[in-house]
Formats: structure tokens, sequence, C-alpha cells
């Protein structure tokens, strides 16, 4: 194991519910490759395990939310039954200026404006770029997101070395959900802000080079989180979750829910123009993250995570000031369940039905190998009632409409577990799934890796971090072929 030097941090002891527990955030970047293993890592996968993490450097200027933290990307590199793990923080912009300051420069998404000491990021100008939200592998490097819209920060598969700002991104920046289409090697990615028209939609080649940037006129400043895609189309969303217009204009940026006004979706040729885009309405909602999309016959099919109290009461039990913070994350207070909306391409017709309902679920991954085709299988999370932690994993069968469910146990939260084809896998649920895994029980973080076709049995293999690693979200597999084989 090679420790690497440790970055300058102000952040002390505090009360957060987000900065301690399974939250406590990580300062040591680490090599490391003589990692205890219980049971035998799968010789059949060859490939890299990446995560991003909210992992805050400093304090904060005002109210802290988990989603400011500074970026850091966990990875696991798997081949031939052996592993290697490594961590480091993405050097944003951002945070090499706090290092140069020796503190904090920007408010979070909590926090006001005007109380940011420079000019910031982020749909409304005034955050960090932290780069902390999502993580994709395109073009064969790394590329980390920011939970609004941000830069975008390249760095290397191997060494995890920041390689800068993407070249392509445009004036707005990406928001934190591009989508990769392994079948084209495409990278397709929106953006939203507060002046007209509100969203811009583009498509970046395999070659890493934009091929396509076009608007998207919404009726105001809009909060889209993510976004789909089919073999031919890019799908997009207005929720009735957005920004009160009234305060914008006084720069300030408080969410408001509208359930008087349909979700809309707008459906547009993935090279379309604006003029093509036909829009469908659907009933009030919001929803963070969606599956995937697919053409069947005049329909275009997408599955998502409606969520039933979009703008849900606030958490008694938690600290004053987070209540309702507390509640916007936490499953089981917004109740998202596993949705699908049917749009009549033909007839402009939308119908929509409930998928899996049993319990809150959220941050679904499936085979990228069907991204954009009908599929089977989505593989979701659960969460630990009033806290923005995981806690098990759901295998639903779209086929069958049968859910298996695996808990990861008293005090142990994972992360989103994408799936891992075996190497030369013949069925859509032959492979695994991976997760980081952060045990308060035991004091240690794990990686472990999941027999898709047999989830409830519980890890077939554990690889025992060599320090106990911050909670985190989103995460992302590539396979060796995707890396240009490192």
């Amino acid at each position: 194991m090679m420790g690497i030097e440790r970055i300058k941090t102000t952040l002390g002891d505090n009360d957060h519910p987000y900065r301690n527990g399974a939250w406590t955030p990580n300062f040591d970047e680490l090599d490391a490759s003589n990692m205890e293993i219980i049971g035998t890592i799968p010789d059949d996968i060859d490939g890299l395990y990446v995560r991003n993490t909210e992992n805050p450097v400093h304090d904060s200027i005002g109210r802290y939310h988990p989603f400011d933290g500074d970026g850091m990307i966990h990875t696991m590199r798997i081949k031939d039954g052996k592993a290697t793990y490594r961590n480091r923080f993405v050097r944003t912009r951002g945070l090499e200026a706090e290092q140069e300051e020796g503190g904090p420069l920007w408010v979070g998404i909590m926090g006001r404006p005007s109380d940011s000491k420079r000019p910031g990021w982020g749909a409304h100008g005034s955050v960090k770029d932290s780069s902390s939200t999502d993580v994709s592998v395109h073009a064969g490097t790394i590329l980390s997101t920011f939970y609004q819209c941000g830069e975008g920060y390249r760095l290397d598969p191997d060494s995890l070395e920041t390689l800068g700002v993407e070249s392509w991104v445009p004036e707005d920046g990406i928001s934190a959900h591009p989508k990769l289409d392994e079948n084209t090697g495409e990278l397709l990615f929106f953006n939203y802000s507060t002046t007209a028209p509100y969203l811009h939609y583009g498509v970046v080649g395999a070659d890493n080079e934009l091929k396509h940037y076009v608007p998207v006129p919404l009726p105001g400043a809009r909060l889209p989180h993510d976004m789909a895609f089919s073999e031919n189309f890019a799908i997009f969303n207005d929720c009735p979750l957005f920004w009160k217009p009234e305060l914008i204009e006084q720069n300030l940026y408080i969410p408001s829910y509208h359930p008087e006004l349909p979700t809309r979706f707008g459906i547009i040729p993935r090279r379309g123009q604006p003029e093509e885009i036909k829009w469908f309405d659907a009933k009030p909602t919001y929803v963070l993250h969606w599956a995937n999309a697919f053409e069947q016959g005049d329909e275009l099919v997408l599955d998502g995570y409606f969520q039933n109290q979009p703008v849900p009461p606030p958490l008694t039990d938690f600290p004053a000031g987070y209540e309702s913070m507390g509640a916007s994350i936490d499953l089981h207070s917004f109740q998202p369940e596993l949705h699908r909306w049917r749009f009549n391409l033909k007839t402009g017709e939308t119908r929509e039905e409930t998928l899996f309902d049993d319990y809150p679920v959220e941050f679904g991954m499936f085979n990228q190998q069907m991204a954009g085709k009908p599929y089977r299988y989505v593989y979701s999370v659960t969460g630990e009632p009033g806290w923005f932690l995981f806690n098990g994993l759901v295998k639903h069968d779209l086929e069958t409409g049968v859910a298996e469910r695996l808990d990861f146990g008293e005090g142990r939260f994972g992360s989103e577990a994408p799936f891992v084809p075996r190497i030369g896998a013949t069925a859509e649920d032959d492979g695994y799934l991976i997760s980081f895994i952060t045990d308060m029980v035991q004091n240690r973080s794990e990686c472990i890796l999941i027999d898709a076709q047999n989830i409830s049995a519980g890890p077939v293999c554990t690889i025992i971090l060599p320090h106990r690693i911050c909670s985190g979200t989103h995460a992302t597999w590539a396979s060796a072929e995707q890396l240009d084989g490192i």
C-alpha cells in the first residue's frame, strides 16, 4: 500500500449528520493491491469499477448539503482474479483555489449566493463545481460531473490523475448525468440555466468531439437532473418542481412543487433539431433518475423512479435547520417507485403505470449493453429510513414482475451497483453486481461482488479496502476494451 501527499483540510470536529458516521470524509489518497480477500475474485471479468464521492475538505459557508462535498474518485481494477484499489480527489479549479486560500470560498446549494467570496459555477452561478456527483468512462478516460451543471473533469483511469476540464463542454456546462451509449460510443448530455431557452442538448462522438448541440426551449428555469435515450431518440423532462421564478430575480434559489402542472416529456431525434421535439404530458411528479428507454412499435417506453412525495414533510428528529434537507434525500420520505411511461409517437398519447411499489427504491442500474433497447432486469437500491444511505439491493424482473432482494446487513451501507458482464456472457443477467460497502459495525469498507443471477445469496467475493471510505452514490463499470486495455 502506498500513501500520497495528504490534502490540506480545515474541517474540524462538527455535529453535521452528513459529515459524521458513514459520511465521515476521507483525506488520505491510497494505492493498494495486497488486500484481504474473503472468497475468490472472479477471473471471468476484466475492467474498472469507479465510484464518485462527496467528500468535503473544508467547513462550509452557511449550511452544508451532502451534495456540496469535494469529488473523490474510488476505483477497483479487476483482472485475472486480482484487484487493485486507488482513490484520489478530483483536482477541480474550486478545490485548488480553496487549497491555496486555506478555506472555503463558495456557498453550497443551501447557501445564499451573495455569501460566496468569488463567482462560481452551477446553474445559478454561485456554488463550487466540486465534480462530486456522477462518473462515467468515455473515450478511454473517466469523466466526473457536478450535481447542478459544471465543467466536467477528465481523469486518467489508471493513475486517477486529474487531466483537467473537458474541452468540448459548452458555456452553460453539463448536467450531472450525461449518458453513454456503449453501442455507438456516443455521450449524450444536457445542461440547464436560468436564462432562455433554459435547456440545451448535445452529443459527443466516440472520438470525444462535440457533434451536435441544440436548444430545448422550456417555459422557464427548471431543475432536470437526468435524461434517457433509446436507439433513435433522447428524452428530457420538465417536472413541476423548480426554482420559484420571483425569487430568482432576487438571486435566491428555492424550489417549489406545482402539482397543478403536468410532468412534460420532450422527445427529440438523437441528432434532431428543436422543431422536431414532441412533447407529452403525464402525471405530476419529480424524477431524479431514469433507468432505461426503448422503442416498441409506435411507442417509446421509459422507465424511471416516480416520486410520490416530491416535497416531503420535514424530518422532525433531524438537527435544526436541516429537517427539510434530510427529508428531501431520504427515500422513505419522498417515496420513489419504479414506474413506466409509454409515449405514442403517432397519436401523442401517454400511458403510465407503476411497475413495483412494495418499498421505496431508486438509483437503478442495468446491463449497459441493453441501453436504449428492450431489456428485462433493473437493479435498484433500498434506503435506510430517515437517511441518505443505501442498505440493500433489489433485482426487478420486468418480465415476470418478481423482485429479489438483498439486505446488506446492520450498519452496512453501499452505493449504486453497476452490472458487470461476465466475459462471454450469454444472458442479460449473466454477470455480477459490484459495490463499495461502508461497514459501521466492523469500522471498515469493502468492495463486494454479487452473482446477478442469485443476488439474495450475498457476495461471492469481498475485498477489504485499506481504509474506511465515506458513503457515496453514483458509480460505473468500464470493461477493459473501454479503457483501451489498461
